[in-house]
């Protein structure tokens, strides 16, 4: 391991950082908050550590090994979140202590839309702004993590995340070198972030509220400058803009970068991934508009179809927009709803939760061994698009899949030990490990009356579900550390 080269790239990524706290400091200058010495400290507070970190290594060329590679990327995620805290921790309106700063940084870096705020409408326009970039520049490095960094690590380069995704990933390489991938990708995350911006701003929206609900929308993450989120506008044209985004967000990057450089969006339909991806859409919208109708939810069939579509794509996606009211459904559908953030979007997404395409792994090596109980001689295989996944995928699948479950339910009792109910404890962490940010009971608006213990276990849970697990457990190992 080279603590040096380590050092290194950190100092970089928080002197590049502290260039993010420029933007707030514009939006309060033209709204005319007092916010502006918060950001303006942070600014020379992060510059001035990246530089102290940096300069004593700046020399440093040695190439990363596979633990360092571990190291950076866990430490990158944590490094950000406790940045990211600063301006909220040195701003005056709200007056937050370190648990709530840090918590708050945390679910916008992750994309995870809980929060502990409330008052949004009130708040300055600066804090309101850095709150919903946050979450979009998340956005941004969880895509750059999923398809292009962790593959280089082993654990996803191209090796792991094309053996997961066969059909038109698999035989078509990006880019032929990583920066050029890292850049395709972020070209095709802005681009879809410019035209959701018009998108809303067509549907009513004015301009401040078009960035920043563009922001939450692509990056999945769900914030919103309003307490009531997307239900601040009673627009059906909001709503609708909003789903299709949250939907285009949650699809693997990937296949957006293949569509548009073959001009084919045949692309997505020959993708077993995005199929399912679609199929459980719109299956759980026909559901779940159709029980809202039976129930008398709503009286008309428009207004069944119009809330239940915004409830599923806003929960499936893990975006969590506040104001969908699905707590206070009848019935099944609250815990339907939490229970689909553990399936998440596509793999390679902004999306959190488990991902689409190792749910269809295992079903189909569930579906294997049955055949195996009737036909115990037989060969069988686990294919994906007529196309065996090798062994060694299926086995990270199934360990992926236990240590998450078990990961949730310590989680779970260490919340439920810190004062928590059964029904908040549970959609605390199911919203927090799966980046949906959206509970129930005590949890379904605000994080903010959660012991600071029960808050810290959730940030945990926000930063486990962001690195897909291995990532962060990896570094509890003993044999990581050994030389």
């Amino acid at each position: 391991m080279y603590p040096s080269s380590v050092q290194r790239i950190l100092g970089i990524i928080v002197t590049l950082f502290s260039l993010t706290m420029v933007p707030p400091v514009i939006v309060g200058l033209i709204y005319g908050d007092q916010e502006l010495a918060s950001f303006a400290l942070s600014f020379a507070a992060l510059l001035l550590s990246g530089l102290l970190l940096w300069l004593p290594v700046r020399n440093v060329q040695r190439d990363l090994r596979l633990r360092d590679g571990f190291l950076v990327v866990a430490l990158f995620w944590i490094l950000l979140s406790v940045a990211g805290a600063l301006p909220l921790l040195l701003g005056m309106t709200p007056r937050l202590g370190f648990t709530d700063a840090v918590f708050e940084s945390v679910a916008g870096i992750t994309t995870t839309s809980a929060t502990v705020l409330t008052g949004l409408d009130a708040l300055p326009k600066s804090l309101l702004w850095y709150r919903q970039q946050l979450q979009w520049l998340g956005g941004a490095g969880v895509i750059i993590l999923a398809v292009a960094l962790l593959p280089v690590l082993g654990i996803g380069g191209m090796q792991l995340y094309k053996a997961e995704t066969p059909g038109p990933v698999k035989d078509d390489k990006l880019t032929p070198r990583l920066m050029q991938t890292a850049r395709s990708l972020s070209g095709i995350y802005l681009l879809l972030t410019v035209a959701c911006i018009f998108c809303f701003a067509f549907a009513g929206m004015d301009t401040f509220d078009a960035i920043t609900h563009a922001f939450a929308t692509v990056s999945t993450g769900g914030f919103s400058p309003y307490d009531a989120g997307l239900g601040h506008f009673h627009s059906a044209a909001i709503e609708l803009v909003a789903t299709v985004f949250m939907f285009l967000g949650a699809t693997n990057f990937a296949l957006h970068f293949i569509a548009w450089r073959n001009k084919d969006v045949g692309a997505y339909l020959s993708d077993p991934q995005f199929k399912g991806y679609l199929a459980l859409l719109v299956l759980l919208i026909a559901l779940v508009g159709c029980y809202l109708l039976a129930t008398g939810v709503y009286v008309t069939s428009g207004e069944a179809f119009r809330y239940g579509s915004l409830a599923v794509a806003s929960m499936l996606t893990t975006t969590g927009f506040a104001g969908t009211g699905f707590a206070s459904w009848p019935g099944m559908l609250p815990v339907l709803l939490m229970l689909i953030t553990f399936v998440g979007g596509c793999s390679g997404s902004t999306a959190g939760g488990m991902k689409i395409i190792r749910w269809q792994l295992v079903l189909k090596q569930a579906q294997r061994e049955l055949t195996r109980l009737v036909h115990p001689s037989a060969e069988l295989h686990v294919k994906v698009a007529d196309k065996p996944v090798p062994g060694r995928v299926l086995a990270a699948v199934t360990g992926f899949f236990a240590i998450y479950l078990v990961l949730f339910g310590l989680m779970m009792l260490l919340v439920m030990a810190a004062g928590l109910d059964q029904i908040s404890a549970w959609s605390a962490i199911a919203a927090c490990i799966n980046n949906a940010g959206q509970g129930l009971g005590s949890v379904a608006s605000t994080f903010q009356h959660v012991p600071d213990a029960a808050k810290w276990v959730c940030i945990t849970a926000m930063l486990v579900g962001r690195l897909e697990v291995f990532t962060l457990v990896v570094l509890f190992m003993p044999a990581f550390w050994r030389h």
